[in-house]
C-alpha cells in the first residue's frame, strides 16, 4: 500500500504531464452552462433536444470498463454520472484522461445527456477539461474515523464525506435568516458595534487581551456588544440588534467555545415580560418555518415548542432540586453546600454566583421542555433591573431547553447611580480574585447619566440554538472551525 507521500509524488507527476500537454491545471474560470441539479431537473427536455451542456464538479468515484470509464462528479447542488468513451474522445485524448485524472480532481465535462440501460441519468463526454488537480488522495473511510477531533480539524473533508454535517450548516444559515427576518419585521435595526474595546463589559467573562501599537493601549476582544447597544438607546434608537462573534477566554466543552455567535437586541419601553412573549413568537417562527412543525427530537427525546411556555422562579427550582432555601442561607453556608455537591467555587464570588453554579450543575440538566427560569437573585446580573415588588430579585429570565441555556434576558438597569454601585461591587469581587467580574465602564456610566429609556434586552446563543435544533451533542458540530489545541502542542 503506497504512503500518502508516495501518492502525492505520483499526482505531482500527473500535474507536470498536464502542464507539458499545454493545459492550465488551475484555470481561472469554467464555461459550465448548468449546475448538476439544474441539468437533472431539465433532463427530459435536454435529452430530447440532444443539446450539449457543460457541467463542472469534483470526481467522487471512477471505474474503468473496457475502453470506457464511468465516473460520478459532484458540485454543490448534486451528483451525476459521466461516461467517457474512447470511440467518442479518440484514443489519445481518452488515454490522457486515464493517465492524469484522479478521484478528487475538479473537472469540466461537455456532452449530451442520456439514460443508461440501468436507468441512470448520465452525461456522455465529448470533451473535458481539468479545473483543479488534486494532490492529496481523499480518505476512503472518513465516516469511520475514530478520532472525532480530526473531523473538526479537517472540516473541509468532513463536509465532502458527510452530507448530514453539511445539512446542519445549511440549516444554521436558514435559522439565522429567519431570525433576521423576524426582527426586521418587528422594526429592529441591525447595527454593528466595536469588537475591539478599551474596557470589556456586558457579561461575566474572562477576556482576550491585545495591544494597539499606534495608540499604545491595551484593547480587549469583546465579550458582549451589550454596553454599546445600550449607548444607541441613549442616542435615540429604540429597537436595535446585532448578530456577531464574541470572545470569552474560558474552557471548552459541549456548550462552550472561546469564540461564538450571539444575537443581542434591545427594545426601548419594553420590559422582561414583553421579551418573554417576543421570544416565544421568535422561536415559534424559526422552528415552524425550518421544520414545518413545533415538535423536534433531541438526543432521542421529544421537545415541544408550542407556546406559552412555563415560567418558574429560580429560587423555586433550586429548592426543588437541592432543598436550598436561597432566602434563608448566607454566602458562606451556600459555598459549603456547593462543596458538598462537588462544585468548585471561584475565589471572591458572591452569593448569587454561588447559587448560579449550583443551579447549572444540579438543576439545568433536569429542564427538558422550553422553560423560562425567572427572577434570579440580586447580584446575578449587574446590568439587570430589580423587581419593584421584590428588590432582592431581578426582573429577568433565562430560557432553558434540554439542559441548554439558550437565552439570557432582563429589564435593563437605567439608573446611573445604582449601576455605578453595582460596578463598584463587581470591582470588589474582581480584587478578591473573581476574574470574571464585570469591570467598571465610566464612559457607559456617563452615557446613562444623559438618560436611557426603560428597556429590555436579550442575548441568544446562536451556536447553542443550532446545536439543539440540529440534534447535535456539541457546539463543535455546528461551528465550521471550532477552537482546537494544535497537534504539535
Amino acid at each position: 500500500m503506497p504512503t500518502i507521500n508516495e501518492l502525492k509524488k505520483t499526482r505531482l507527476k500527473k500535474l507536470e504531464a498536464i502542464k507539458r500537454a499545454g493545459f492550465l491545471a488551475y484555470p481561472g474560470s469554467t464555461k459550465k452552462t448548468h449546475t448538476i441539479s439544474d441539468a437533472l431537473r431539465s433532463f427530459s427536455s435536454l435529452t430530447r433536444s440532444k443539446k450539449e451542456i457543460i457541467l463542472a464538479g469534483r470526481i467522487r468515484s471512477k471505474r474503468e470498463h473496457g475502453k470506457s470509464t464511468f465516473l460520478h462528479m459532484e458540485d454543490g447542488s448534486g451528483k451525476i454520472q459521466a461516461y467517457f468513451k474512447q470511440d467518442r474522445l479518440g484514443e489519445k485524448r481518452y488515454k490522457f484522461f486515464l493517465d492524469n485524472f484522479d478521484i478528487g480532481d475538479f473537472i469540466e465535462v461537455r456532452g449530451i445527456l442520456f439514460k443508461t440501460k440501468k436507468g441512470e441519468r448520465t452525461i456522455e463526454a465529448s470533451d473535458f477539461k481539468i479545473l483543479t488537480k488534486n494532490l492529496l488522495p481523499l480518505p476512503e473511510k472518513w465516516h469511520g474515523l475514530k478520532d472525532v477531533e480530526e473531523r473538526f480539524r479537517k472540516r473541509y473533508l468532513d463536509l465532502i464525506f458527510n452530507p448530514k454535517i453539511k445539512r446542519k450548516f445549511e440549516l444554521r444559515s436558514a435559522i439565522i435568516k429567519e431570525i433576521r427576518d423576524f426582527l426586521e419585521k418587528e422594526g429592529f435595526l441591525e447595527v454593528e458595534t466595536p469588537i475591539l474595546q478599551p474596557i470589556y463589559g456586558g457579561a461575566k467573562a474572562r477576556p482576550f487581551i491585545t495591544h494597539h501599537k499606534a495608540l499604545n493601549i491595551p484593547l480587549y476582544l469583546r465579550i458582549s456588544p451589550e454596553l454599546y447597544l445600550k449607548r444607541l438607546l441613549v442616542g435615540g434608537f429604540e429597537k436595535v440588534y446585532e448578530l456577531g462573534r464574541v470572545f470569552r477566554n474560558e474552557g471548552i466543552d459541549k456548550s462552550h467555545n472561546p469564540d461564538f455567535t450571539i444575537l443581542e437586541f434591545y427594545w426601548a419601553y419594553a420590559d422582561y415580560k414583553d421579551l418573554m412573549k417576543l421570544t416565544e413568537n421568535l422561536f415559534e417562527k424559526i422552528i415552524r418555518k425550518t421544520f414545518g412543525k413545533l415538535e423536534i427530537e433531541y438526543e432521542g427525546k421529544k421537545i415541544n415548542f408550542k407556546i406559552p411556555w412555563p415560567r418558574i422562579e429560580f429560587s423555586q427550582l433550586l429548592r426543588k432540586h437541592t432543598k436550598i432555601n436561597l432566602e434563608e442561607i448566607n454566602a458562606k453556608a451556600l459555598k459549603e453546600k456547593a462543596k458538598s455537591l462537588g462544585i468548585s467555587i471561584e475565589t471572591g464570588v458572591g452569593k448569587a454566583e454561588i447559587a448560579d453554579s449550583i443551579f447549572k450543575k444540579i438543576c439545568l440538566p433536569k429542564i427538558w421542555q422550553p422553560t423560562f427560569v425567572i427572577h434570579h437573585p440580586i447580584g446575578a446580573f449587574p446590568l439587570a433591573k430589580q423587581l419593584e415588588s421584590d428588590p432582592e430579585k431581578l426582573a429577568n429570565f433565562q430560557l432553558i431547553t434540554a439542559g441548554w441555556e439558550l437565552v439570557n434576558a432582563f429589564s435593563e438597569l437605567n439608573d446611573p447611580l445604582e449601576q455605578k454601585r453595582r460596578f463598584e461591587e463587581q470591582e470588589k469581587f474582581y480584587k478578591r480574585g473573581m476574574e470574571e467580574a464585570q469591570r467598571q465602564d465610566l464612559d457607559f456610566l456617563e452615557a446613562l447619566e444623559y438618560g436611557m429609556p426603560p428597556a429590555a434586552g436579550l442575548g441568544l446563543g446562536i451556536d447553542r440554538l443550532v446545536a439543539l435544533l440540529t440534534d447535535s451533542h456539541s457546539l463543535r458540530e455546528v461551528i465550521f472551525f471550532p477552537t482546537m489545541k494544535p497537534k504539535n502542542i
